[in-house]
């Protein structure tokens, strides 16, 4: 899928001379080219067939701690100009001198695919939602509603900067997702499971949709015969992948280093200190190839890279964009990333997880005499500022002498990410990751998260039951 440059380098480097033609300290362009397409099946019907572009560029102008952004659709020579005399007006009044930049030969980490989703016949992914729908509903009669949604894009981005990155990537991924209703004496219960990936089509040939949607399917199912969650603090079990969100949300946004350098953070000043339990190494690591959040170069041009936030408990590092960095004397971690060109770069996380452990994760549940095993959460939200969070579970099981036993309705997970950290006292071999997309300061990238089956010694689960 080779193409021609986004944007001439004659034309970037013209650009950003022209963005601090006043002064500055650094100037960027960041460009893309984004296509994508969707389509969704409910209740038997094609409810949305889709396909959309997003073609654009914005214009950064950095002078001492003041920034200038202007982004634009005119990605001509005249658009862009009118970009940087935005920016660097809003940067930087007056002045004078002018600097002259000269980039050198683009790193292209090129197409890492091996199918273009552009390139498959619609009918295709129809068929394939009409797979998942078929074998959602072969799982039980009680299956009253599925709906089947799936989607593409491919972002082409580049990056150039008065810092000499000139660096160009091309991201593709592919997802699709199965939700289920299951309707019974207890009313209406729904199990959800999907697939993302930063990959082509070809992720289909390794997943088989049928068995997604049975998954789907008899999440619901179980749920129908589920009893109230207890009430209280409990021992708790999270499956392997499920309680990847926990942490993404609970522990790693307080490890941003926007969060850090404003003091707004419970880890703030906390380097070299014990914040978890020996068994615990959290990596932030975008080269994963694959997953949900990997990519070749981040939004500001930096090779993505794999980050030791916890080593065996011990807070080591903190997760840096360029602009945070840059301030602390610091360089980047390859964490800058935005939702798109009319967007300014901020800390983000790409694929977070805990490493796995040495434990069977079966024996773990067996040397559990009473607790509640997650098998996934659902959503949720935290306080960076002290770590405190809460979320939800989608499917969860009572645990009693060291069995799996009864399905449990979904309750909240009350607790508080480094006291959470602290009291975990084994963890299994079973790694496993999932996608996901985080949401802040109203932008929204895709991530992934992870972890092996691991305990809890105790958490506050939010139940009914007396």
């Amino acid at each position: 899928m080779a193409s021609s440059p986004l944007i001439d380098p004659d034309v970037l480097e013209r650009v950003l001379a022209s963005a601090l033609r006043r002064g500055g300290d650094m100037a960027e362009v960041f460009a893309e080219d984004r296509r994508s397409s969707s389509a969704v099946l409910d209740d038997r019907r094609v409810e949305e067939l889709a396909s959309g572009r997003e073609r654009g560029a914005g214009v950064r102008v950095v002078d001492g701690d003041t920034t200038g952004y202007a982004h634009t659709a005119d990605l001509s020579q005249a658009g862009l100009l009118a970009a940087a005399e935005v920016a660097a007006a809003v940067a930087r009044a007056g002045g004078g001198g002018t600097r002259t930049v000269a980039l050198g030969p683009v790193a292209s980490a090129g197409d890492r695919s091996l199918v273009d989703p552009a390139a498959v016949d619609k009918g295709r992914k129809l068929e394939l939602l009409a797979r998942a729908d078929d074998a959602a509903r072969a799982a039980g009669g009680a299956i009253t509603q599925v709906q089947v949604s799936y989607g593409d894009s491919r972002r082409r981005v580049l990056v150039a900067t008065t810092d000499g990155v000139h660096v160009e990537d091309d991201q593709v991924r592919t997802r699709l997702s199965v939700s289920c209703v299951a309707t019974g004496d207890t009313g209406m219960q729904t199990g959800y499971e999907s697939v993302a990936r930063t990959e082509g089509f070809e992720v289909f040939d390794r997943v088989a949709v049928a068995d997604l949607a049975q998954v789907a399917a008899n999440r619901a199912l179980r749920k129908l015969s589920a009893r109230p969650a207890p009430s209280g603090e409990l021992p708790v079990v999270l499956a392997g992948g499920s309680g990847g969100f926990l942490f993404h949300e609970a522990c790693g946004h307080g490890l941003e280093a926007d969060h850090i350098v404003k003091d707004a953070s419970v880890y703030t000043g906390r380097v070299g200190e014990q914040v978890a339990s020996p068994l615990v190494t959290l990596v932030d690591d975008g080269t994963v190839a694959g997953e949900w959040g990997n990519f070749a170069f981040d939004d500001e041009g930096r090779p993505a890279a794999r980050n030791v936030l916890i080593q065996d408990g011990v807070l080591t590092d903190y997760l840096w964009d360029w602009l945070r960095a840059r301030k602390e004397g610091r360089t980047s971690s390859g964490n800058g990333r935005r939702q798109s060109y009319q967007h300014l770069p901020m800390v983000r996380m790409t694929n977070t997880f805990l490493l796995a452990g040495t434990e069977d994760p079966e024996e773990l549940v067996a040397q559990t005499p009473r607790g509640v095993y997650i098998a996934k959460l659902g959503g949720g939200q935290v306080n960076t500022a002290t770590g405190d969070f809460v979320f939800g579970t989608s499917e969860a099981y009572l645990i009693e002498d060291g069995r799996i036993t009864a399905p449990l309705r979904d309750a909240n997970v009350i607790g508080n990410g480094p006291d959470i950290l602290r009291r975990i006292d084994a963890v299994a071999t079973d790694f496993a990751m999932m996608p996901g997309t985080c949401g802040k300061d109203g932008q929204s990238v895709p991530v992934g998260c992870g972890q092996a089956t691991l305990r809890v010694t105790g958490i506050t689960i939010g139940g009914t039951a007396t």
